[in-house]
């Protein structure tokens, strides 16, 4: 489901009309953050989540962090809902064995980078790594979900969306109101073009630093500039890939903004493909796509992997190593 274009207008006569619902929303999610844990793991367990519903960028900083503490020394493990997947779990995630059907396409991603576990009951999921060895655990989403207990919150945010119009679902963008989640918030991730962090300014509480960062494209081996591309992308927000592509010199003909992990049919490919060789286009995704395509497919589409770039780690670094020292 692509995001109404009213969450993001200041003044909107159906916002207005959705605030009572909006309201009832709010109400459920503060009773339901304020219930007691159901599980505290023995081991660290970072929460990478948002305030915003839909994409904010958490799967790059989840796979920054897993980098980061990996050449640390720390045995890493991810638990995931494992969005769209069929799987109850917990699972290990073998990316030889499960596709995105099963386990859903976040939770194949980050397999690359380390031990990642899907479990639609998160505390069971946290519970399967701490079995499977694990040192420190990022739960991938779940800021609102109680079921087990965090030792540190890192909100993530998109510099460009912002809060949107402020409000909370279904009048606006948000799970619960900002000052509201931003107070039980360690750190702020805004994450965004330099001109978007500049203009985004929200009140932070003095014990929830911010920090800033961007994603940035890695190389692919094809030289992109120039090149005429039909890009598709099912991504929080497809129109932020192909502003990247234009950023990198492709001529992006034509862009197929998908929903969020909408499955990626045969017949959609078929489409796709038959546009592309019609046109002399060549198709391009992003990494999260990638992992949903067939086997079969994945040589016809060149893959564009981002990576989080953050100005500087220490605040969050400085929380993460007091953390780890009162775990010890």
């Amino acid at each position: 489901m692509k995001p109404p274009l009213f969450w993001y207008k200041p003044r909107s006569l159906r916002a207005l009309m959705l605030q009572p619902l909006a309201a009832l929303y709010a109400r459920a999610t503060a009773a339901r953050v304020k219930k007691r844990p159901d599980y505290r793991a023995k081991v660290p367990v970072i929460c990478v989540g948002n305030i915003n519903a839909g994409g904010t960028g958490k799967t790059p900083t989840t796979i920054a962090l897993c980098q980061r503490l990996t050449e640390q020394g720390f045995a890493v493990h991810v638990v995931s809902r494992g969005y769209g997947g069929s799987l109850e779990g917990p699972v290990a995630v073998d990316p030889r064995t499960h596709d995105a059907d099963q386990v859903g396409d976040e939770p194949l991603l980050l397999a690359a980078f380390a031990p990642t576990h899907v479990a639609k009951d998160r505390a069971a999921g946290v519970q399967a790594a701490e079995r499977a060895g694990a040192d420190v655990i990022l739960l991938d989403d779940g800021f609102q979900n109680p079921s087990v207990h965090k030792d540190l919150n890192l909100v993530v945010v998109d510099a460009v969306k912002g809060f949107g119009n402020g409000r909370v679902l279904p009048a606006g963008p948000l799970r619960e109101p900002a000052a509201v989640g931003l107070a039980r918030a360690d750190a702020l991730l805004v994450i965004g073009p330099k001109h978007a962090r500049d203009r985004f300014q929200p009140d932070l509480p003095a014990t929830c630093p911010r920090l800033n960062g961007q994603l940035d494209p890695l190389p692919t081996g094809m030289p992109l500039d120039g090149l005429p591309v039909l890009a598709f992308a099912g991504i929080g927000h497809p129109e932020k890939f192909f502003a990247t592509l234009k950023a990198m010199g492709a001529n992006v003909v034509r862009g197929e903004a998908l929903d969020d992990h909408q499955p990626l049919t045969d017949t959609l490919l078929n489409r796709l493909e038959v546009e592309a060789k019609a046109r002399g286009l060549h198709m391009v995704t992003t990494e999260k796509d990638a992992v949903r395509l067939p086997a079969t497919f994945r040589t016809k589409v060149t893959t564009i992997p981002v990576r989080l770039m953050v100005e500087d780690w220490d605040p969050l670094d400085t929380k993460i190593a007091a953390l780890l020292r009162r775990r010890d």
